[in-house]
């Protein structure tokens, strides 16, 4: 890792290409990257929870709670 704490963009990629980082080969699970959403296994299609992280799991609870309150709302009136 680099002097900063934050790993290199070749630390990156060696983490998500490591199938030990993917559980059942679509859940990412990687205690040493504290990104909330990585990219996921395949690029170009968007991001991922790492499962490894409380936070990024809390990220997504808020956020699908954000959208059932939306989706409840649009649904009263």
């Amino acid at each position: 890792m680099e002097s900063n704490n934050k790993p290199s963009q070749e630390t990156y990629d060696k983490w998500h290409s490591d199938p030990d980082n993917w559980k059942m080969g679509v859940f990412y699970y990687n205690k040493e990257d504290k990104r909330l959403f990585p990219p996921k296994r395949i690029s170009g299609m968007g991001w991922t929870i790492n499962f490894a992280n409380p936070m990024s799991i809390l990220a997504f609870f808020a956020l699908l709670a954000g959208v059932l309150i939306v989706i409840k709302l649009i649904k009263q009136s």
